[in-house]
């Protein structure tokens, strides 16, 4: 055998190893792949009904019972109201009705109150007066007593110590009044009464002629406190001279009544 066919054989026996060494190599890979599963799917019942008792057994109507109850969710419950276009002009509306009603009732406790504050300074200006009226009165020794001054016999509780003026009648009645004069007449009582007698009303007149306070007082013989109050009524609307200084003057008006 010559050197070329040695070489040939040798190469042709290399070729062949190799292509059973390749064979075997992808018989190993291909048959050692692992097969997958076929998924066999899930059988679905559409209702229908299976002869000679294959299909699945009727399931008994649902029947809720507490525990399903408790765990059901709340909100599937009640389904929470849906607020509309009228339901916010309507909360709208009770806002500014409740606004208007705070504003109102503000004002009125205001105004309460600025009236209160008024009368208060009115009463204290009052108090003023007839305290300065009770100094100037014990000043000139005026007294408007039944008895008169000093504690002398008087003309039913007009009389004056020191100055004689100031006193004087007026439609059958009386009046007293220290330093000062009467402005036209008295003011009569209404007729509507229930006792005869005297009331003995004291007053306090201010600078500008004004009686500022009236009460029945010493000397009274009337206990009817109806005809008493006529009396102070009409006491009230009696009209004096006006003076330059601010005192108030202490007096007495002398109602008398008498059945006709």
């Amino acid at each position: 055998m010559t050197l070329q066919q040695k070489s040939h054989s040798i190469a042709s026996a290399g070729t062949v190893l190799l292509l059973v060494a390749l064979f075997l190599l992808l018989w190993f890979i291909c048959f050692n792949v692992p097969k997958e599963e076929e998924d066999e799917g899930v059988m679905v019942s559409f209702g229908e009904v299976m002869e000679e008792g294959g299909g699945l057994p009727d399931a008994p109507p649902y029947q809720p019972t507490e525990a399903s109850e408790a765990a059901a969710p709340e909100s599937a419950a009640a389904p929470e109201p849906v607020l509309t276009q009228e339901d916010e002009s309507a909360a709208e509306a009770a806002r500014v009705e409740q606004e208007r009603r705070q504003k109102a009732e503000a004002e009125r406790i205001a105004k309460e109150r600025a009236e209160a504050e008024r009368k208060a300074a009115e009463q204290r200006k009052k108090d003023a007066a007839i305290a300065n009226a009770s100094k100037m009165g014990a000043l000139f020794g005026q007294t408007s007593s039944a008895e008169g001054a000093n504690g002398q016999p008087g003309d039913n509780g007009k009389a004056v110590n020191g100055n004689p003026l100031g006193h004087g009648s007026s439609g059958g009645n009386d009046w007293s009044l220290n330093g000062r004069s009467l402005v036209g007449s008295l003011p009569r009582p209404s007729a509507d009464f229930k006792q005869e007698g005297r009331v003995v009303v004291s007053i306090i007149v201010d600078k500008d002629g004004n009686v500022v306070s009236a009460r029945a007082g010493q000397g009274t013989t009337i206990s009817d406190e109806a005809t008493r109050q006529l009396a102070v009524k009409a006491a009230m609307r009696a009209k004096f001279n006006m003076v330059d200084h601010p005192n108030a003057a202490v007096g007495t008006i002398t109602y008398y009544f008498k059945f006709k």
